[in-house]
Parts: structure tokens; C-alpha cells; sequence
């Protein structure tokens, strides 16, 4: 399998890197030529445009920043790529907009299955993020080798449009989660605590999660760098709340943590990372969250 790869950001750098490393061919591109020197010199071949990288590709992996990018790069890469090939979407798109593009694929004779993934960067960089699948059975039976060599856990949620939804709901659990912990540790902190010791017990504790394990441990160092920012966790609340409205779902406490990220981007801009609506508290209270040993990256 040959497989070409656009958009080499936090996410699909590391995501090309274990095609790479698991001995796939894999051709790259993206706006930054510089994002690609290092695959490049694990043996990436560059092209010049991503009509360029979709010719006589198996596959064409996208991991993009927004639905119009996806849609914009998906116009040029269809009229270039072989009849049968797949296309790949590891974006977060909503379920009707990964429909209407997979359509569109269709009428060219192109198969698609939607990637997208979950776990945090550090994840992808290990080779272990979780992968949710969604496409016919015999797409996703083609390119397991390929999901395997990226991924740690893989789902294969059903058809088109399922992955979308189960993505979404995890990354909404992860920002309702990020507020809890966030005020957690305030409580901690105001209450007296040893916050590095509040935190430990937390991890071992019923009101644990995975968010307090490790966006918890950027937020007491200071650095809130997960490499994720306001502007992407207000895109994936908003396919929430119109996945709730759809469904007829109240999804009460999504609502809140929406509006909080609101007042933290116009805080904080659209490009702060994610974990800063803990800032929000800090800043309200006049009370750091700091402790010492906690990491300014993931690992």
C-alpha cells in the first residue's frame, strides 16, 4: 500500500511517522513545506500539491483543521486518484457533512472511511491513540494494517457517519472533564492542600479520569500545552450541541462548558490551548494552580 498524507500538523506528523516507521510508502504534503523535513528524512517523499500526492495513491489520509478544509482539499485530490483508491478523513466533521463529501468521493469512484481519533498528541506520537472507524466493513478490513501501524485501540463503529458521533462524544466528555478537574484543584488549592498530593489522590481515586491524569498535570505546571486549541474545542462543542439537538438529547452540561469556553477564548484568543479554562478560575480567584514535578508536554 501506498499512501499519501495531507496535513502534517501536531496530529498528522506523528500519525505519518508510524506509517513510516511500519514500512509503508507514504508520500506527504501540506502548506508548511518545513512540517515535512523531518518525514522526509525517515524517507517521506515530498509533492507539490495535493493533486500531485493523489496520483496513483491506494489511499489519501487527510488530517485537517476544519470541515471547509477537508472539503476544499477533497476537490483537488478526487479528480487525480484511481478508481477504487480510498480517501481517509481523520478530521472531525460533522455526521451529514462526512455523508455528503463521502458522496461525492462515490460518484468518482473513490471508497471512504472516516479516522477519527482520540487521546491527545502524546498518544499519536507513541503510536497508541485510539482510532474510531466508520465505513463499510471490507474498507476497513483493506486498511487495518495501516490503522494498526498508527493506532493503539481500534473501533470499527459501523457506517458512515458513526465515527463522527463517537468522536464527538468523547472529545465533549473531555472538556465537561477538564472543567471538573479544573475545579477540583481549585477547591484543593483554596481548601490548603498539598496541590501535587491532591492531585495524586485524585488519580487514585472514583473521580478520576483520563483528562485529570494528563491535561490535569499541564495545568499545575503552567504550561496548559496540549497542543489543542479554544478554536478546535469550540468546533467539536458545536457538533455536539447539534448532535443533541438532533436527537432530541439535553445535553445540559455541555451547554455550560460551551459558554465557559466562550469567555476563555475571548480571554485568551482562539489559538490558546485548550486547558487554559482553568486560567479562567485562576485568574477570577487570583490563585495559580501550580505544584512542582508535573511536565509542560505530555509524553
Amino acid at each position: 500500500m501506498h499512501y499519501g498524507f495531507i496535513g502534517l500538523g501536531n496530529l498528522g506528523a506523528n500519525l505519518a511517522a508510524s506509517l513510516l516507521a511500519a514500512g509503508f510508502k507514504v508520500s506527504v504534503h501540506d502548506l508548511d513545506r518545513s512540517s515535512a523535513k523531518a518525514l522526509e528524512a525517515k524517507g517521506a517523499a515530498w509533492a507539490e500539491s495535493p493533486a500531485a500526492l493523489a496520483e496513483g495513491k491506494d489511499a489519501v489520509i487527510t488530517c485537517l483543521p476544519s470541515p471547509a478544509v477537508s472539503e476544499t482539499i477533497l476537490a483537488q485530490i478526487l479528480p487525480a486518484m484511481h478508481l477504487g483508491a480510498t480517501w481517509i478523513e481523520m478530521s472531525t466533521l460533522g455526521k451529514a457533512e462526512i455523508l455528503r463529501l463521502a458522496a461525492e468521493a462515490a460518484a468518482k469512484g473513490v471508497e471512504t472511511l472516516e479516522l477519527p481519533v482520540t487521546g491527545g498528541v502524546h498518544l499519536a506520537a507513541s503510536g497508541q491513540i485510539t482510532m474510531l472507524a466508520g465505513g463499510p466493513e471490507a474498507v476497513f478490513r483493506k486498511h487495518r494494517p495501516a490503522l494498526e501501524a498508527m493506532g493503539g485501540e481500534i473501533f470499527h463503529m459501523g457506517p458512515l457517519g458513526n465515527a463522527s458521533l463517537i468522536k464527538v462524544i468523547t472529545n465533549m466528555l473531555a472538556f465537561v472533564h477538564l472543567q471538573a478537574t479544573s475545579e477540583a484543584l481549585m477547591l484543593a488549592k483554596r481548601g490548603g492542600l498539598d496541590l501535587a498530593q491532591s492531585w495524586a489522590a485524585i488519580k487514585a481515586s472514583s473521580g478520576t479520569s483520563f483528562v485529570h491524569e494528563t491535561e490535569g498535570q499541564l495545568i499545575l505546571n503552567g504550561s496548559y500545552d496540549v497542543a489543542f486549541s479554544m478554536d478546535l474545542a469550540l468546533k467539536d462543542l458545536g457538533f455536539a450541541m447539534e448532535f443533541g439537538a438532533e436527537h432530541e438529547v439535553p445535553l445540559t452540561l455541555a451547554g455550560a462548558t460551551q459558554q465557559i469556553y466562550r469567555s476563555a477564548r475571548a480571554a485568551y484568543g482562539g489559538q490558546a490551548q485548550s486547558p487554559m479554562i482553568a486560567k479562567l478560575l485562576e485568574d477570577l480567584l487570583g490563585t495559580p494552580l501550580r505544584a512542582e514535578g508535573f511536565p509542560a508536554r505530555l509524553e
